[in-house]
């Protein structure tokens, strides 16, 4: 699997702590079967210039010596869009090195003119990744819709299609209209990971969208090729009940 959003570079960012800390939710995610990971601290569109290149790599350098034998590791940034028209376009703020940018809204809801700034950011030359879409308050379906349409690709979170609650069932419906893209883990040097939503997928008999949210589509996202459309998956409450049980009892 390749996770595309973390927090896992100790002492930048709300992620990890310390290199500990960083170093176990690396060897977690490994044993989960995840063989490269973004690294993704946050970063404003109006600090954009300013993002500390520098420190971020030494301590993406510092965590590949701590776990040589760990996954892949590769460098980007969660870009919140607190202002529009920023030039996201610097390597630094490039998604594992490709022609991509991860972005977030504030969570104070969605902005009016969210969709044009995504058009704005592909007419520049990324591909705008929206982390987390469900997050957002006021989010809908029509809303992602919008957002594929101007050429945003979708990014949801691997914990919360398993959750309760408003953001939850957004999740799920996102899911279960074929919105979402890929998932990731938004890991911030705790026990979050893929392996999870990969295994609730499988035993809904959605292996072929289980390999394409976890592994394939980041993969060409990383490569720069187009991603595969992903199937809808829909799951009844009382099916969604009995996984997370039988999820669970595997912990």
């Amino acid at each position: 699997m390749i996770d595309l959003h973390t927090h896992l570079l100790p002492g930048v960012d709300d992620g990890a702590r310390s290199l500990d800390a960083a170093c176990a939710a690396l060897r977690r995610l490994a044993a989960d079967g995840v063989t490269c990971v973004v690294c993704t601290p946050h970063v404003r569109a109006s600090a954009a210039v300013a993002v500390p290149a520098a420190l971020h790599q030494a301590r993406l350098a510092e965590l590949r010596s701590a776990v040589p034998d760990g996954p892949e590791l590769r460098l980007g940034a969660e870009v919140m869009l607190d202002t529009p028209g920023a030039d996201l376009r610097a390597a630094a703020l490039r998604l594992g090195g490709a022609d991509a940018v991860l972005v977030e809204f504030p969570r104070t809801g969605v902005p009016p003119r969210a969709a044009r700034e995504l058009a704005r950011l592909r007419e520049s030359g990324l591909v705008p990744v929206v982390a987390h879409p469900e997050r957002y308050w006021g989010c809908s379906v029509a809303h992602v819709r919008e957002w594929r349409a101007a050429g945003a690709v979708m990014q949801g979170d691997a914990t919360i299609i398993l959750g309760g609650g408003d953001r939850g069932r957004l999740a799920r419906a996102l899911l279960g209209a074929g919105l979402i893209d890929l998932l990731a883990s938004d890991n911030h040097g705790d026990a979050r990971s893929l392996r999870p939503a990969r295994d609730w997928l499988l035993e809904l008999g959605a292996a072929e969208q289980a390999a394409q949210l976890t592994t394939r589509n980041a993969a060409h996202l990383l490569a720069g090729t187009p991603l595969e459309p992903v199937a809808p998956v829909a799951v009844d409450p009382g099916m969604l009940n009995r996984l997370r049980a039988l999820l669970l009892g595997r912990a």
